[in-house]
C-alpha cells in the first residue's frame, strides 16, 4: 500500500488537523476516550477494531500528544490511555461532527444517540460559529486570511 503524503507542514490548519486525526479509528478512539474509555481491551470491544490497527492508532495518538499513557487507576498491572489537554480540546470538533451527523445522517424517527449535559439531561446546544455581534456565520460569510511567517 502506498504511504499517503504528510500534511503536517501544510499552511492550512484543517489539513494539518486532518493529517493528525482524520482517519475514522483515530476520531472514534478520541470520542471513546472522551466518554471515559481508557483501556486497550475496552477500546477494542467498543470499536470492534483489529488489535494491530488499534495499537497503531493509540501509539500515533500518544506520539502526537493527544493521548498519554499512565498506570491503571485501579492499581492493576494494566496501563490506561488518557486525553491530554490537546486531546480534550478536540471536544468542540467532536460535538460539531456529532451534531452534523444527527441532522443529516439519520432518517426521521431513526434511533440514534444524542449528547446531553450530565447535570440536567438536556440536549447540548448546536455548535455554530458566530460573528463579533453574535450572529450565526455561514461559510459564505467568511474568508481565509493567510498569515505570513514571523
Amino acid at each position: 500500500m502506498a504511504k499517503r503524503k504528510s500534511l503536517r507542514t501544510d499552511d492550512c490548519p484543517v489539513a494539518r488537523a486532518v493529517d493528525l486525526v482524520g482517519d475514522r479509528w483515530s476520531m472514534l478512539i478520541i470520542r471513546d476516550a472522551m466518554d471515559g474509555i481508557s483501556r486497550f481491551g475496552d477500546f477494542q470491544r467498543n470499536l470492534g477494531v483489529a488489535r494491530n490497527i488499534l495499537s497503531d492508532r493509540l501509539s500515533a495518538l500518544v506520539e502526537d500528544g493527544l493521548l498519554a499513557v499512565q498506570p491503571a487507576s485501579d492499581g492493576s498491572a494494566y496501563q490506561e490511555y488518557v486525553l491530554t489537554s490537546s486531546g480534550e480540546s478536540l471536544f468542540p470538533a467532536i460535538v460539531a461532527l456529532r451534531q452534523w451527523g444527527e441532522r443529516h445522517l439519520f432518517a426521521p424517527g431513526e434511533a440514534h444517540s444524542i449528547l446531553v449535559e450530565k447535570g440536567t439531561g438536556k440536549r447540548v446546544s448546536a455548535m455554530l460559529p458566530h460573528d463579533h455581534e453574535g450572529k450565526v456565520l455561514k461559510a459564505t460569510h467568511t474568508v481565509v486570511k493567510k498569515l505570513a511567517a514571523k
